[in-house]
């Protein structure tokens, strides 16, 4: 299925080239649908079903009845395991909103995408793209941000909205529909007059899509006094019959990120959910923040049952801040206990301070969430609606190293979360992958080859084949579009592939894999250095250290000579069993070295537990004298223990990265990391209850793990 990726593109190529054979595809993919589901080919039933979706987003016009079949199809999908019954439910929901009030999903893909405001539909989606300038040829990244920025170049709010106009009154009113008319009609008027019929087209879209089983004639009959009262004064029924005439569903609103500092995720995803009616200059968004300053943005208060919102004071607590009186008050002249000292007011950037956050909450400042207060005898308010939040997707260019970098940020997001909630309530934060292997070679990637440094996105491939053929494909393509020389054909062939996978990869791919975060405990050499505390991803290596000083050099020479290399260990690890039953086991052994993969290297496997090698040292007696074996010792873990008896020092590196490399590291504790979340409610618990331990009240309903969700088309085919 290597070449199915690039047949879906030209497939959907032809249906923008020439939009009325869209009818046909549609119903040679039905056909197609129904003939593998009745030869119980499910491996085929989400590649065609994703390509049917987006051909129906992408057609001009379908006919109720072709919509119709694939409604019923996806219905008979619910009767079947996971991920089939998921996506099957999802598409059947946004068939029935097609039905009734045809153009909606493009209309609602388009407005989210491109940001355009309109009040029956204030949701929006963003992509940001994230590479590491130290893991990719500098070469890759600027391919990557020309493409990028190329792609939307030609787009602006005004064509989108007469996209959206168009591609509307032509999926209700079809053959009838003179699209030249329209299309001219709209170029020659005013931004301000475009936005009122864009503005009408959506109200009377979204009204019928809201309602659910309202008439569909009345929503045409709306839609058409619509169509001619934006035609003017040609006469109705003069339209050329020129068949369907197809309308660009528009690149989505992509950003390019070079990935240089740790907090660099999280003030991306902030100054998203900025307010647009917020003023700022444009020259304030650029001002980097410092990790204190961050800390000061989300110092929620942890002690309290619930979160809730910091009021902001406008009180600067400096003298000559105060507002002159007029006239001297009584309390004016009594001397006061606390004197306000002369200070420097400190200009604050618009990210750090509360009232960021504030502003971003569709709660007032300083009331909590919750219920209002009202008077004894008057009726209860009626609950809002629940409303949809802002759609983030981060898409992770690179290999495993950047993946690692990943699960830092999500860990650290997750506890800001957990102490006080802000993005978790407005965003849906999904995270893509693209694996892009490095160009230069390095340290790390020689020692793991090209596949080692894609675990994640092989992974990826074999539970899911079909972001095999469209994915994984790109990890060698990438390299080689960079390196073609910039020319017309390059543009071409990059603009019209690349853009195109990356916008067809984050509006499909809505499945998630879900991977276990491993956090990580490093003891060193020195009392007097604290633990460090760390989490990965893919994998863990130890290594023995070189021993800088000269008795500690001849000390290991000597040690080696009788022992054989290495170092010796103590393992205490918790063996994983079917039962699920807790068996710890323990070793003393000499070793060179441990591996810990958290990706196993079969489908059949699970996540949740690490996959141990330890390189143990056999000495063997013979009769020619001593000789040493390194023998695998392998085994299945879910938390494990390591110490040094001798307190000799090992290399302890993290996720394939060089730069995240421990030295001096005489112990380490492995397990699985714990969602933030779940800690707090639990310390908070266990103060009330001291003699219990299991999980009381709102914890056990809380998830316990941290797990990084991967989207992907389909999920883990079972």
């Amino acid at each position: 299925m290597e070449s199915s990726g690039m047949l879906r593109w030209t497939l959907h190529k032809k249906i923008e080239q020439n939009p009325s054979t869209s009818c046909v595809l549609v119903r040679i993919l039905v056909k197609e649908l129904e003939r593998a589901e009745r030869g119980d080919l499910r491996h085929y039933i989400i590649p065609l079903l994703h390509t049917l979706m987006y051909t129906l987003i992408q057609a001009p016009c379908i006919p109720d009845e072709l919509c119709a079949r694939v409604y019923d199809f996806c219905k008979r999908l619910l009767t079947l395991p996971k991920p089939f019954c998921t996506i099957g439910l999802d598409y059947a929901s946004r068939l029935q909103v097609e039905r009734t009030a045809p153009g909606t999903l493009y209309q609602r893909m388009v407005i989210s995408e491109q940001s355009l405001w309109s009040a029956p539909f204030p949701y929006q989606e963003k992509i940001f793209i994230f590479a590491d300038p130290e893991l990719l040829p500098e070469a890759i990244c600027n391919a990557l941000v020309t493409d990028t920025e190329a792609a939307q170049v030609s787009q602006s709010p005004q064509g989108c909205m007469s996209f959206v106009v168009t591609h509307a009154l032509q999926a209700a009113l079809g053959d009838t529909c003179d699209i030249h008319g329209l299309r001219a009609r709209l170029q020659a008027l005013a931004p301000g007059d475009v936005e009122h019929w864009f503005q009408q087209v959506v109200a009377a879209v979204e009204g019928a899509a809201s309602e659910g089983g309202s008439d569909r004639g009345q929503h045409m009959a709306q839609l058409e006094r619509i169509y001619h009262g934006l035609l003017g004064s040609l006469p109705a029924g003069n339209a050329p019959q020129e068949g369907l005439q197809g309308t660009p569903l528009p690149n989505p609103n992509i950003s390019f990120h070079l990935w240089t500092e740790d907090e660099q995720l999280w003030k991306e995803l902030v100054l998203f959910l900025r307010p647009l009616s917020q003023s700022c200059e444009p020259d304030c968004l650029g001002q980097e923040l410092d990790p204190t300053d961050m800390q000061d943005i989300l110092a929620g208060c942890g002690c309290c049952e619930q979160s809730r919102f910091s009021v902001l004071s406008t009180d600067s607590g400096i003298e000559r801040d105060l507002p002159a009186q007029d006239e001297p008050s009584a309390a004016d002249t009594e001397p006061s206990r606390l004197h306000r000292k002369g200070g420097i007011k400190k200009k604050l950037s618009p990210l750090d301070s509360v009232s960021l956050l504030q502003a971003g909450s569709a709660v007032p400042a300083g009331k909590p969430p919750g219920k209002q207060p009202r008077r004894s005898g008057t009726a209860p308010q009626p609950l809002a609606p629940l409303q949809r939040r802002h759609t983030a997707r981060v898409m992770l260019l690179g290999d495993d190293r950047i993946l690692g970098r990943l699960a830092q940020a999500f860990h650290s997001l997750r506890k800001r979360e957990a102490r006080r909630v802000f993005l978790t309530r407005r965003l849906n934060l999904q995270f893509y992958h693209i694996p892009v292997l490095p160009g230069h070679s390095s340290a790390a990637a020689d020692a793991a080859g090209p596949e080692g440094l894609c675990e994640v996105a092989g992974y990826l491939g074999r539970a899911d084949p079909w972001y095999e053929s469209n994915i994984n494909t790109l990890c060698h393509m990438i390299p080689k579009l960079a390196s073609m020389p910039s020319s017309p054909s390059r543009a071409l062939v990059t603009d019209l592939f690349l853009t195109d996978v990356i916008a067809y990869y984050a509006r499909m791919g809505t499945q998630p894999v879900c991977f276990q975060v491993h956090s990580v405990k490093v003891l060193f050499r020195d009392p007097a250095q604290d633990p460090a505390e760390d989490v990965f991803l893919t994998e863990l290596l130890t290594q023995v250290q070189d021993s800088p000083s000269h008795r500690d050099l001849n000390t290991t020479k000597r040690k080696s000579s009788l022992d054989g290399p290495g170092i010796d260990l103590t393992v205490t690890y918790r063996k994983v069993v079917l039962s699920d039953r807790h068996k710890e086991l323990a070793l003393a052994l000499r070793s060179t070295g441990l591996l810990m993969k958290a990706i196993p290297a079969e489908e059949a496997e699970g996540l949740g537990c690490l996959s141990v090698t330890i390189t143990e040292i056999i000495r063997i007696n013979n009769l020619a004298g001593r000789s040493f074996s390194a023998v695998a010792n392998r085994f299945k873990a879910q938390t494990i223990k390591i110490g040094s008896p001798e307190q000799r020092p090992f290399t302890v590196r993290l996720d394939k990265d060089s730069r995240r490399t421990y030295r001096d590291v005489i112990g380490l504790e492995v397990s699985p990391c714990l969602e933030p979340s779940y800690c707090l409610q639990k310390t908070k618990t266990t103060k009330f209850n001291l003699h219990k331990t299991e999980d009381m009240g709102l914890v056990k309903y809380l998830p316990k793990s941290l797990l990084l969700p991967i989207n992907t088309f389909a999920g883990v085919i079972q």
